[in-house]
């Protein structure tokens, strides 16, 4: 609509200048341009899952007890400088220690794989050709001379 309205005052203004206007014609120009265009997509893989199983292994109160008596016995020597309080820590690491030795201790393994497919959405792009207006012009003839005006519509 603007281009006729463009062309429309151009040739009613050109008989004011001109003694003739032979033809008068609107081209659009037009160039080609590459753009990234995303798009989604889903993607899917096979997966080894590990199945884990609970094991449990008897405590032992009596490397619990071994333990606990030296460790006991060093703090107390340690601590105050009196064999007396040695004894006692070893017999106190002792019991300490024979208590937390006779828990069972239980861990997880894996006893084997399952196969999973697992999917997720991924974008991507892609290149595409686009068509993008740049300009216009227009081509007049007044006494067999062509003149060219260029615009943005």
């Amino acid at each position: 609509m603007k281009k006729i309205v463009f062309v429309t005052a151009l040739v009613a203004a050109l008989p004011a200048y001109s003694s003739e206007v032979v033809s008068a014609k609107v081209y659009d120009r037009y160039a080609v341009v590459s753009a990234k265009v995303p798009y989604n997509t889903t993607e899917c893989s096979t997966v080894d899952v590990p199945v884990y199983a609970e094991s449990s292994t008897p405590g032992n109160a009596a490397e619990g007890a071994l333990v606990g008596m030296i460790i006991g016995g060093i703090l107390g020597k340690g601590i105050t400088g009196n064999d007396d309080a040695a004894a006692a820590g070893a017999v106190m690491g002792g019991l300490i220690g024979a208590d937390k030795g006779a828990k069972p201790k239980t861990s997880q393994r894996i006893i084997g794989y399952t196969t999973e497919q697992r999917c997720q959405e991924v974008t991507r792009t892609r290149t595409e050709d686009q068509r993008v207006y740049t300009h216009s012009f227009i081509e007049f003839e007044i006494d067999g001379k062509i003149y060219s005006v260029t615009f943005q519509r």
